[in-house]
C-alpha cells in the first residue's frame, strides 16, 4: 500500500512499517502489554527503535511472552542465562531492571487494580491528541511524561527516564503524535 506515514517509518523494514500502521499511538489498555512496552522502551535506551524491534520476538522469548508475574519470579540463575541469550540486548543494568521492573509493576497492578488505570492517570484517562506537521516539532518529553517517570522513579523503577516515558506514552497510545500529513493521523484522532 502506497500511503504516506509519519517521517520516521519511512523507507523502513516492513515490521517497522507494520509497528507503525498497526499498533504505534493506538490507545492500549491491556496490562501485559504496556509491561511489553516499558521493557522494549528501557531496552532501546541508547539505541534505535528498529534495533528492538528485530529482536522483539526474542524478547519474548527471555521474558515469558511479557508476562509480568513470571519475570517477576525471575532469579539470579535466570539473569544469567539472559545474559547470555542472543535474541536480546545483552546489557545487565536493562535485564535487572526489567525483573526489578516487573515486581514493581505487580506492586502498582495491586494498588491501582491495573497498570493501565494508574498510567492512564497522568492523562486524565483520554489520549492527549497532538497536531504535529513535522518530525522535528515532536517533542522528546512533556510535563506528562516528566510527571509519570518521577513517578515511577520514587517507586524504584529503572530505565523509566521522561524521554523513555514519553516514548512509551506515544507507543501506547497516551498521546496520537502521528504527525498531521501521516494517513494514521486521521484515522486515531477520532
Amino acid at each position: 500500500m502506497n500511503v504516506k506515514r509519519c517521517e520516521w517509518a519511512e523507507g523502513q523494514f516492513d515490521e517497522y512499517k507494520q509497528y507503525h500502521d498497526e499498533e504505534w499511538g493506538v490507545p492500549v489498555h491491556d496490562d501485559q502489554t504496556h509491561f511489553e512496552f516499558l521493557i522494549l522502551e528501557g531496552a532501546q535506551a541508547g539505541l534505535s527503535w528498529s534495533t528492538i524491534l528485530k529482536r522483539r520476538e526474542g524478547y519474548r522469548k527471555a521474558f515469558a511472552n511479557f508476562d509480568p508475574k513470571k519475570v517477576a519470579q525471575f532469579d539470579e540463575d535466570r539473569i544469567q542465562e539472559l545474559l547470555q541469550f542472543e535474541g536480546i540486548i545483552r546489557n545487565k543494568l536493562k535485564v535487572r531492571s526489567a525483573v526489578t521492573n516487573a515486581r514493581l509493576f505487580l506492586e502498582i497492578q495491586e494498588e491501582f487494580g491495573s497498570f493501565d488505570a494508574y498510567i492512564w492517570d497522568f492523562v486524565g484517562g483520554e489520549p492527549i491528541i497532538n497536531h504535529w506537521e513535522k518530525l522535528k516539532d515532536i517533542p522528546a518529553t512533556t510535563k506528562e511524561s516528566d510527571a509519570l517517570s518521577k513517578d515511577l522513579k520514587k517507586r524504584g523503577f529503572k530505565f523509566t527516564g521522561s524521554t523513555i516515558m514519553y516514548a512509551h506514552m506515544q507507543a501506547c497510545g497516551l498521546v496520537m503524535d502521528h504527525t498531521t500529513d501521516c494517513f494514521r493521523y486521521e484515522e486515531l484522532k477520532e
